[in-house]
């Protein structure tokens, strides 16, 4: 059964390239900017995410799954046509996203997080905090119960939350024989869930884009208290750690990490790309806390940068608030990223704690230890691109004005629904505020109650499909986080994510009736507490499980 899976993508690859040369050409004087898909804007524009996530998820391999995926995008789009195919996939594909500035930026501060863990590594501050974390945290709960704190304190972007939490917490964790996958889930679930309910964060600035009249940053504040699938994330990974409760396949990486110490139970895909901490013991906790705060600090600050806090010419009507809703993530994040690098090198050279040619050798192992990630975000971000160009953002704009609107109290969780199921698909939840916050919009006035209510379901059941999805941007930057391999970690999270998706779901109905979250929040958190007080009596084999 094994070697028939690992023939499904080269039997897909096969199918298609005959697809390709036995079809038609473009007409001969037809413009390329004026050519539609036949396929444009119908159901089959979300085939390729489908076929990427279905064969992740099938043969356990993300880069050649999502190869076929774009690969697949670029037949439809082209008709099967072998030219237009091969064009499409790498011209408005693959190069195309990786010329676009926002993707640049992201890209150079994965790469400046990858060197400055190899350096704080070498410099012995990944290893001294290691040991301070050994005499301050003493139990699993609490290594666990820090990487959530220091996760919800990290609000402001959720890439630079999964990065920062990986690297400051791994070998907290590690100590405490917590499964990376476990590790990677904590991660996640502290990204985009508390950035969706952070006013001041990247993630308002993306929604509050799409509300016109200024009205963007007081919206997002009033749906906070009906975003659930964030909140209830909260509630359960907390409760969760607190109750020592696991269910699906993660019972059974953590049962394998405190048993027998593996932390991985499978494939390590990071392994040897970093070296291991330096067990230099002139390494000082400062060596780890002092970058960590600096970069923090030039990242926010290279936020309000790039939302024109600093520009004389706004400074009237300039707050930290309206800079971030106008900020841009990605020139930020480099910007900050990069002084945060500046200042790592000055530190460790006037520290003495290694020369200035072991400081260098960190910065390409860095941008290897960030392979992966790099390699899997431009395939996700190609992929993006091929259902953008098939319409799929129009297919499901038409779904919805058609079948939704005759549903008006189940609408709230109609619409968490389809964020989901789009974010999934997609892999973006910024894409999918884009689509569906303008179309709830229209359907219901902002003053009336149910048109906040939709709105906040749209940005939980993107954030849901994003916490879902292999091909989610933040689910990859969990993985590399974390240090794990990409498919375990979505195999792992997606029943917590699931059962949250539920609960939210059935919470939303009862939010389309009673209109306010002082009944429907209590009733939802009450469930997950009684869901998850079931799961724990249903696997009494978790005794295993240390304090």
């Amino acid at each position: 059964m094994r070697k028939r899976r690992n023939w499904l993508p080269l039997l897909a690859v096969l199918v298609m390239a005959v697809l390709a040369m036995t079809t038609g050409a473009f007409a001969a004087g037809e413009e390329a900017a004026e050519y539609v898909s036949p396929f444009h804007a119908t159901a089959w524009s979300l085939l390729p995410p489908v076929i990427a996530i279905g064969l992740a998820l099938i043969t356990k391999e993300v880069y050649s799954s999502l190869f076929i995926g774009i690969l697949t995008g670029g037949l439809l789009y082209s008709g099967f046509q072998f030219e237009g195919t091969v064009l499409h996939v790498f011209q408005d594909g693959v190069v195309s996203v990786l010329s676009d500035s926002y993707n640049v930026g992201i890209l150079i501060f994965l790469v400046i997080l990858g060197a400055m863990v190899c350096l704080m590594n070498k410099a012995g501050g990944s290893a001294a905090f290691g040991r301070w974390a050994a005499q301050n945290i003493k139990s699993r709960v609490g290594a666990q119960l820090a990487s959530i704190v220091l996760g919800v304190l990290i609000f402001i972007d959720d890439y630079f939350n999964c990065l920062t939490v990986g690297s400051v917490m791994r070998p907290i964790t590690d100590k405490h024989n917590v499964s990376r996958v476990k590790l990677a889930y904590l991660i996640d679930a502290t990204a985009a869930p508390v950035c969706i309910i952070a006013p001041i964060s990247s993630w308002a600035a993306a929604v509050s884009s799409y509300v016109p009249d200024g009205q963007g940053l007081s919206i997002f504040i009033k749906a906070i208290p009906f975003n659930f699938y964030a909140l209830f994330t909260i509630v359960m990974m907390i409760s969760m750690v607190v109750m020592k409760v696991e269910f699906g396949p993660m019972l059974r990486y953590e049962r394998n990490a405190v048993q027998t110490g593996d932390l991985f139970s499978g494939s390590n895909p990071y392994a040897g790309l970093i070296e291991e901490d330096s067990e230099d013991s002139r390494g000082t906790v400062i060596d780890l806390v002092l970058p960590i705060l600096v970069l923090v600090g030039a990242c926010v600050i290279g936020m309000l940068y790039s939302g024109s806090f600093f520009d004389p010419a706004s400074a009237s009507h300039m707050n930290i608030a309206s800079a971030f809703s106008s900020s841009d993530a990605s020139v930020g994040l480099m910007l900050g990223s990069s002084f945060g690098l500046l200042f790592t090198l000055v530190f460790y050279g006037l520290r003495r704690a290694m020369s200035f040619k072991q400081m260098m050798e960190c910065i390409p192992e860095g941008f290897k230890a960030m392979v992966p990630a790099i390699m899997i975000l431009t395939f996700a971000w190609s992929l993006k691109a091929m259902t953008d160009s098939l319409g799929s953002t129009e297919f499901v704009e038409a779904f919805v004005k058609t079948y939704a609107e005759n549903f008006a109290f189940f609408l709230p969780a109609i619409v968490f629904l389809i964020g989901c199921f789009l974010a999934f698909a997609t892999g973006t939840s910024w894409g999918t505020f884009g689509i569906l916050i303008p179309i709830t919009m229209a359907i219901f006035p902002l003053e009336d109650p149910l048109g906040i209510i939709c709105i906040s379901a749209c940005m939980a059941g993107a954030v849901c499909g994003d916490h879902c999805s292999p091909i989610s941007d933040t689910t990859i930057m969990a993985s590399a986080g974390a240090q794990c391999d990409h498919v375990n970690h979505v195999s792992t999270q997606l029943p917590y994510a699931i059962s949250c998706a539920v609960i939210s779901f059935v919470t939303y109905i009862v939010a389309g009736f009673v209109q306010t979250p002082f009944i429907a929040l209590p009733v939802g958190i009450v469930l997950m507490l009684a869901f998850l007080f079931i799961m724990k009596q249903l696997s009494p084999g978790q005794s295993h499980r240390a304090a």
